[in-house]
């Protein structure tokens, strides 16, 4: 049943014999729009994510004009509003602080305003959470928009990788292995377009993620941004929203138990980032699904890696990606591991979404019988140093590594860490295990992307690029390494982690899943009665919101009244 005219949310606004109605329609007429502009169609709300100082959405300023025009032919009214721009590069202390302030934003524009449906531009990093879980809330008609990867990066006869060779060549650079006129060629070359980092890091993963689990158009995820596919999709974008509203096809009726397995499928046969452990947890939360961190375990083990991608890959970016197939061919390799049923924004099912995709060059999306790494891509681990747990991306680690036992070196917070790393009098080997504390949502704050701690420069010298680290900070999907992260809870509120001292040992064995510190329960208790909280950061404003009300990592990190399904009434209009 399609709905009628006089049904749209927006009639509220424009259709009704009032002085308030009469306010709305001479107010847009100053906006230049004649009354058959609106009148009796779908308002649809495009929430860009558009600033001057977002690298990934430099292309939005073009790319709305591409939704409206669909919007447009489709027969809708299109209203840009513009929401907080979470730049991940440039946003202090994390764009992480600001996720569920965007999801807010989102969720009041759509909820204040006479929208009927919503496009959500965004990519970068913490955007597309932040917006489907405001959209999850609001839980009008609503189609993702994702950015797009930028072109891969070059340096002299080396492609580049967004933030992973940031990573590799600094390391290079303190070891005294390339000199200061390379990292700057490097800095010159590493991203050259409008896009998301092309490597497989927090953004490409989101965007992939949100399309498996059905608020995405088939494909829409893996266009690079320059490509003029991009353009187009943005456009179907604006004609599908539309439709969405005449057939009222919301978000909740969309995402299920199911459509989060599938994307818990898609996270681990990616390699994705480990970042999306905490957005997945949130935005079922909107939807009212919950989603414990053992679920992430069971499909990581009998989900094989098949994105040849860095940094779980070996050598590719998503420009290869894209040409390769795409998502839809990376999917339809695991059919049997997916609920094909599951609804999707353009209407049809997922399992007739991925009808005649297929892999064009099985180097960068293998093949079942060729995978990267059978099984468990990302893990979960548990112990009495993460009692909630703690997540590791293993196919980015050390093999030898993820089995090991090692004394703890330990710094208080990020400070203490770069003051000390790089001392020659620290006491530090390879088999040592580095250890940061006070980096989780509350001790970073927001729980920044410190997790990759780096390798001291005495070692770096020796040849060593890799150790085990621990903390209860995240780590940038682009990152690599033997970083465990996430502990829960975090040492600011108490956690185990804040108990560890320097000279302590601590076992990860990452095939039985767990994370322990080898000190005896009674000391253990002892350092506990000795703990004292910290003081709370923030005083007055966001931070002090963010304090009192944001969980903990195995949670979401979602604010606890914003949670659930209880339905909140629509706006009076007088």
């Amino acid at each position: 049943m399609r709905k009628k005219p006089e049904e749209l949310r927006s009639h509220r606004w424009y259709g009704v014999p009032d002085l308030r109605a009469f306010g709305h329609r001479s107010r847009t007429a100053q906006m230049g729009y004649d009354r058959s502009d609106y009148a009796g169609k779908p308002v649809i709300a495009i929430i860009n994510t558009w600033s001057d100082i977002n690298s990934c959405h430099t292309h939005f300023k073009q790319r709305v004009e591409e939704v409206k025009r669909g919007v447009w032919q489709a027969g809708g009214f299109p209203v840009e509003m513009p929401a907080m721009s979470l730049a991940e590069v440039m946003q202090k202390p994390t764009t992480m602080m600001y996720r569920n302030f965007l999801a807010m934003e989102t969720e009041e524009l759509l909820r204040s305003y006479p929208a009927d449906g919503a496009v959500l531009m965004g990519g970068c990093d913490k955007t597309t959470p932040a917006l489907v879980m405001g959209a999850i809330s609001m839980n009008l008609p609503a189609i993702y928009m994702p950015a797009g990867p930028m072109l891969s990066g070059h340096w002299r006869e080396n492609t580049l990788g967004s933030g992973s060779d940031t990573w590799k060549y600094w390391a290079e650079l303190r070891a005294g292995n390339i000199t200061e006129r390379d990292w700057q060629e490097i800095e010159d070359g590493i991203a050259r377009s409008p896009g998301t980092c092309m490597t497989m890091g927090t953004a490409a993963t989101m965007m992939s993620i949100t399309e498996a689990l059905g608020l995405a158009l088939p494909g829409a995820s893996s266009i690079p941004a320059p490509d003029s596919n991009h353009a187009k999709m943005a456009t179907l974008c604006g004609k599908r929203a539309v439709e969405m509203v005449w057939e009222d096809l919301k978000p909740r009726d969309i995402l299920t138990k199911e459509s989060f397995d599938n994307a818990i499928v898609t996270l681990m046969a990616m390699g994705g980032s480990t970042n999306a452990l905490i957005h997945l947890v949130a935005m079922a939360g909107r939807a009212g699904i919950k989603l414990p961190l053992e679920r992430y375990n069971e499909y990581s083990a009998k989900t094989p890696l098949l994105a040849n991608v860095r940094p779980s890959g070996e050598r590719f970016l998503m420009e290869d990606f894209y040409y390769a197939g795409g998502l839809r061919a990376l999917l339809a390799e695991l059919k049997d591991l997916l609920h094909l049923d599951c609804r999707t924004v353009n209407g049809k099912t997922l399992g007739e979404n991925l009808e005649g995709a297929r892999i064009h060059n099985d180097d960068v999306i293998r093949k079942r019988a060729n995978p990267l790494k059978k099984a468990g891509g990302l893990v979960v681990v548990r112990g009495n140093l993460a009692p909630n747990g703690a997540v590791i991306k293993a196919a980015a680690a050390t093999p030898k590594l993820l089995q090991h036992t090692g004394k703890a070196v330990v710094f208080e917070d990020y400070n203490d860490m770069a003051a000390r790393i790089d001392r020659d009098d620290l006491d530090v080997d390879a088999d040592s295990v580095l250890v940061l504390r006070n980096a989780g949502p509350l001790g970073g704050p927001g729980m920044p992307e410190w997790g990759m701690l780096p390798v001291p420069k005495k070692l770096l010298k020796q040849g060593v690029r890799d150790m085990v680290r621990i903390s209860d900070a995240r780590m940038s999907g682009t990152s690599y390494g033997t970083c465990v992260l996430h502990v829960a809870p975090e040492s600011f509120v108490g956690g185990p982690l804040a108990l560890v001292r320097s000279g302590d040992l601590i076992e990860l064995d990452v095939e039985r899943r767990e994370l322990n510190l080898k000190v005896d329960a009674a000391e253990l208790a002892q350092r506990k009665s000795a703990w004292r909280q910290p003081e709370r950061k923030f005083p007055r404003g966001y931070g002090a919101i963010f304090a009192r009300h944001v969980k903990q990592a195995d949670e979401g990190c979602d604010f606890d009244f914003l949670e659930g399904t209880a339905p909140i009434p629509e706006p009076e209009i007088h």
